[in-house]
């Protein structure tokens, strides 16, 4: 191996991407990434864009061999086989399917196959949770919606929630709604959506609601290295959402909580994982906790957990690259991070805007922004204007 270390080349696009160049940056660990064209870290000085991919294209899964092929010959040209990392269930599906070949040039920490299928696909992860004795709420699958709504989809009571059966735009158009799922309280308003549904095409999960506000989901963040042993780990909890429910994560807090972690590792050691996850969990009103999914990739939350002292994506790279690990101290609890989309988030909640630019003032990580690395936020900015497509 050189001297010189090699750069982390990260996969996906959009906030978890930079928030996990943000995250390696702090460790002092340049990266390269292959995302879209005007993805936000493409302008980040601690980054490199290696290639432009459309991730959510289906022309870019249609040329995934040529797209392996690129990324092997430029891992030729770097002093250690680098290190990769995915930010996005297509970058982690693709990275899964062709995992044999960049090994070949690349060091990864990856959930075996069978489990990343698992997990993306929630037509697959609902009886596997079952079979484990997970704590997941009542769930009914579903073949893609249309016609009249069968009459076995009416046995979960209500109020329950519908959502795709993985990550997909087309639920957002079918669905008539800008949240990741949907809650319904009664047939009727279920018979609505079903129709609605039809124009879907793809399965559907239907899940009893674990009601409460979106600050009741918490959640774990591991990463196990390939001995099956934890190597560092953190709990969090959202603030708000975008939308207030069922939404995009605008606002949270990393916590250190003992039965999220007792809860977590359960499910790591039920599903022999390996890699990086994410376990999401929901709290009742009387306490106990319920696991909604599991996520095998990195993400926004590890910026937050870098500052908090768990930095997960330098330990990964530490491990990829034949490296001393960083210094792990306990986390330290109450550490925030906030989208700039949390004032509209926080506005719903009557939260005054000045009050608000008050708050996120303190919080210790902000997505996209850094007073040393400010081109990534003016390109986000720049993304949502009228026009810019």
């Amino acid at each position: 191996m050189g001297d010189r270390a090699p750069a982390a080349v990260v996969l996906g696009g959009g906030v978890n991407l930079i928030e996990v160049v943000r995250s390696l940056a702090l460790a002092g660990v340049p990266t390269a990434t292959v995302a879209p064209a005007h993805d936000a870290a493409r302008l980040s000085r601690h980054a490199t864009a290696v290639l432009t991919v459309e991730w959510s294209d289906p022309a870019a899964v249609a040329g995934e061999g040529e797209l392996v092929d690129r990324l092997l010959r430029w891992a030729r040209t770097q002093p250690a086989p680098p290190p990769m990392l995915f930010t996005s269930d297509e970058a982690l599906l693709f990275v899964s399917r062709h995992r044999d070949a960049l090994a070949a040039g690349f060091r990864l920490a990856l959930a075996d196959a069978a489990c990343v299928r698992a997990t993306v696909d929630k037509t697959l992860f609902a009886p596997l949770a079952e079979r484990l004795g997970l704590p997941v709420p009542a769930t009914r699958i579903a073949a893609a919606p249309s016609g009249d709504l069968p009459a076995d989809m009416t046995t979960l009571g209500y109020p329950l929630i519908v959502k795709p059966h993985r990550r997909d735009r087309a639920w957002h158009r079918a669905a008539q709604t800008r949240q990741k799922a949907t809650l319904v309280g009664d047939e009727d308003e279920l018979a609505r959506l079903w129709h609605r549904l039809a124009t879907f095409g793809a399965p559907v999960i239907l899940q009893a609601s674990v009601t409460g506000p979106e600050d009741r989901l918490e959640s774990y963040h591991v990463y196990v290295d390939d001995r099956g042993e934890i190597a560092a780990e953190f709990t969090g909890r959202k603030i708000r959402t975008l939308p207030a429910a069922y939404g995009h994560t605008t606002a949270l807090v990393v916590t250190d909580t003992p039965d999220v972690l007792v809860c977590g590792r359960r499910v790591v050691r039920a599903l022999g994982l390996r890699g990086v996850a994410k376990v999401d969990f929901k709290r009742a009103p009387d306490g106990k906790l319920f696991m909604l999914e599991v996520n095998p990739r990195f993400h926004l939350w590890h910026h937050p957990g870098a500052r908090a002292g768990v930095n997960i994506p330098a330990v990964v790279y530490a491990d990829l690259t034949g490296r001393p690990r960083p210094p792990s101290p306990d986390v330290r609890a109450g550490v925030r991070w906030v989208h700039p989309l949390d004032v509209v988030a926080a506005r719903a909640q009557g939260i005054a805007p000045w009050r608000w630019a008050r708050w996120a003032r303190g919080c210790e990580a902000k997505a996209f922004w850094a007073w040393s690395d400010p081109l990534p936020l003016v390109s986000a900015v720049a993304a949502r204007l009228p026009g810019r497509r």
